[in-house]
């Protein structure tokens, strides 16, 4: 590798208005994942009809594009097309003697990424993830040094880069359709294993003696060992199987719990406010845990339903698409007692209901074994990746020579 430079000398910061070339140009937006391409593209919510733009910036294709509250992870990119971005990004042109892609690899790299989160601003620290208001100050990036190679140099590092990143990339994308091929195939398995059987309502199954209810809100008296608590954040919902302990419990240090203990072993607990339709069954180490306002306990009769096929029962496709359309168009979308009492759920014999929720312990479980080892080989696959970049663009590895 050669001498080094001040990016000062790369880079200029351009703070361009949109002003009527609102309407015009596209609003672009920066991620971690995908660096800079159209809003839309990226799955977010595209302008409001009325929305001002004016006082966007204008970058030009191929500026250096950087949201400055999450550059210490990774999140610029050069633009691949003239737009407009948020006022709070920065824009930078970069100098014709700099090829651009070049230039992306080396502030994505590992090495760089781990500079910038150095020169953050804010309160806290970066590796614990609790800076308020993180911002890299353009001043600061500036005077980060960068590797002072020829344009040819540059250049056969980018083209390498591409093609050994392009080829990990596309066994990545590969993992991630194996992965929603696989999600597709347990969904199918849960609703096909239930399909076909006579339906009964979910009120029918409750014990008379303790009816569904909602978390207890009031102070009481402090159980052992402090507050022990159940909330929406504690299901791990569908994807665990519902013999597995599915509940978290914490125990904050403070004089108050809620004003009754609801919860058994073996009892069922649904969430019900904005993320609806998490399930998991109340461990016997839990009993006498308390629950919080979005969630309600069911207590099932025994006599007519397994609590493991109940839960199978309400993580189906069946109950998700009719629980979405009992609240299609309310304004705050979450189930209620009345619809979770009335939902339907199928009924056979108690001996089938266990062997039906067996087999889906089973097949489920080696699903979740494949989806696992997919999501295992992307992360191992990501970060092959950024060594690979931090390798190069560092004169680890020699482009010429590894080509």
């Amino acid at each position: 590798m050669s001498d080094s430079a001040r990016l000062k000398w790369l880079l200029s910061e351009s703070d361009v208005r949109a002003g009527v070339e609102a309407e015009a140009l596209p609003l672009l937006s920066v991620s971690i994942s995908w660096g800079v391409r159209r809003r839309e593209a990226a799955g977010t919510t595209t302008r409001a009809a009325a929305e001002d733009l004016s006082n966007y910036k204008v970058c030009r294709a191929g500026d250096l594009v950087i949201n400055r509250m999450r550059a210490f992870q990774g999140a610029l990119g050069i633009a691949p097309e003239d737009g407009i971005v948020s006022p709070d990004y920065a824009v930078l042109e970069v100098d014709p003697s700099i090829d651009s892609r070049w230039l992306n690899y080396f502030l994505t790299s590992g090495s760089t990424v781990a500079t910038m989160a150095s020169l953050v601003r804010g309160i806290g620290g970066t590796e614990a993830g609790n800076v308020r208001t993180p911002r890299l100050n353009i001043a600061d990036l500036l005077s980060i040094a960068a590797p002072l190679t020829s344009t040819e140099e540059q250049r056969v590092i980018a083209d390498y880069l591409d093609r050994e990143t392009a080829r990990i990339d596309t066994l990545i994308e590969e993992q991630r359709r194996l992965i929603e091929m696989l999600s597709d195939r347990r969904v199918a398995t849960v609703a096909e294993a239930l399909d076909g059987y006579e339906r009964t309502q979910v009120r029918r199954l409750v014990d008379h003696d303790r009816p569904m209810t909602y978390g207890i809100l009031q102070c009481g008296e402090p159980v052992d060992g402090g507050v022990v608590y159940i909330g929406p954040s504690d299901i791990q919902g569908e994807g665990v199987s519902p013999d597995r302990n599915a509940l978290r419990t914490t125990a904050p240090e403070i004089a108050s719990a809620y004003k009754r203990s609801v919860l058994k072993g073996g009892d069922v607990v649904v969430s019900i406010g904005p993320a609806y339709g998490k399930v998991a069954v109340v461990s016997d180490d839990l009993a006498g845990a308390n629950l919080t306002q979005d969630t309600v306990r069911v207590a099932l009769r025994p006599d007519l339903v397994d609590t493991r096929f109940f839960v199978w029962a309400l993580l189906s496709r069946q109950t998700a698409e009719y629980w979405d359309y009992q609240i299609m168009g309310a304004t705050f979308r979450r189930l209620n007692l009345g619809t979770l009492a009335r939902t339907p759920i199928p009924l056979p014999a108690i001996h089938e209901q266990r062997r039906i929720a067996a087999y889906l312990d089973e097949q489920t479980a080696k699903i979740d074994t494949l989806i696992a080892e997919s999501e295992r080989f992307i992360e191992l696959s990501r970060e092959r990746r950024s060594a690979l970049i931090t390798a190069v663009v560092t004169g680890q590895i020699d482009a010429r020579e590894a080509a």
